[in-house]
């Protein structure tokens, strides 16, 4: 199952849930399946988890020059409130 990438994870998990939630399976072969939804959940979890430490941000250092950092999700509201993070990409676009 560790073999599967995340889109392939993900495809088989909503397939769990959809012959879950149709609830035409025994009680047995249920538990069977939700048993592998959960492996795959905690198996996409790991995945996110693992890209989110390969994302990084550009800053702007206190020279001027551009530099890059590790990009922690807690830190985007400290990052907006210092105007350092902008999602907006006309101010992007307007400087090109």
């Amino acid at each position: 199952m560790s073999k599967l990438d995340f889109e392939q994870a993900m495809k088989r998990l909503e397939a769990i849930v959809g012959n879950l939630e149709e609830g035409n399976l025994t009680l047995a072969d249920s538990l069977k399946i939700f048993e592998e939804g959960v492996k795959l959940s905690q198996l996409c979890a790991q995945k996110l988890e693992e890209a989110e430490k390969k994302v990084e941000i550009l800053l702007t250092g206190e020279n001027g020059k551009k530099k890059t950092k590790p990009f922690e999700l807690n830190q985007q509201v400290e990052l907006n409130q210092q105007g350092l993070f902008n999602n907006d990409k006309t101010d992007q676009d307007s400087t090109t």
